[in-house]
């Protein structure tokens, strides 16, 4: 038995498709490529050119007119704060102005770099060695003088002795109460009164 195709004239499957080789149409031509390759690199390539001649127009136009702005603004006026009074108050926080100049300072550097920028990881390392020159020699005020223990022989004398200084029970619970406070009871309807501590 043979399958037909849709027509009933050809043989073969519905599915397939069928020999059109021998038509030929004189008057219809098609394109032998479908993208001009030179002609895409070459818009490219004056894309390019002209996008970095337009940011370097920019970068000279911005230069010209911060260098205007600039030659503008009058001189600070003799009641103008300096840079060192506009720090902010201490405590400065790391990476805040100020802060890199004050640990400089505590870390006994010169004034040589002032004006640079310190490395946030400086900063780190400095403060770290601080700690730790605090942990193992003991706290220091202002004039040198060591205020606290190490911390090894803290733990020493903790272990030495009987523990942790305490106060007795019995003067810890009068200290409370003289904290506590006088409010009405509810079975009284307020007209007697007794200590609460809250």
């Amino acid at each position: 038995m043979v399958k037909r195709g849709h027509n009933g004239k050809g043989r073969g499957h519905i599915t397939e498709t069928p020999d059109v080789s021998h038509i030929k149409n004189v008057d219809v031509t098609h394109e032998l490529s479908d993208v001009n390759v030179p002609a895409i690199l070459k818009f490219v390539g004056g894309l390019t050119v002209l996008t970095i001649v337009v940011y370097v127009l920019m970068l000279l136009l911005f230069n010209f007119l911060n260098s205007r702005q600039a030659e503008k603004e009058p001189t600070p006026g003799p009641m103008a704060m300096s840079e060192q009074e506009r720090l902010p108050p201490e405590p400065r926080l790391q990476s805040g102005r100020g802060f890199a100049q004050d640990l400089a300072k505590s870390a006994g550097e010169t004034d040589a770099g002032k004006d640079k920028p310190r490395d946030p990881l400086w900063e780190i390392r400095v403060l770290r060695n601080q700690w730790n020159d605090a942990l193992e020699n003991g706290l220091r005020d202002q004039s040198g003088q060591t205020i606290g223990l190490p911390i090894e022989q803290a733990m020493q004398k903790i272990l030495e002795g009987k523990g942790l200084p305490s106060h007795p029970q019995e003067n810890a619970s009068a200290n409370l109460d003289d904290y506590a406070i006088r409010m009405p009871t509810a079975a009284s309807s307020g007209r007697m009164t007794e200590k609460r501590k809250e």
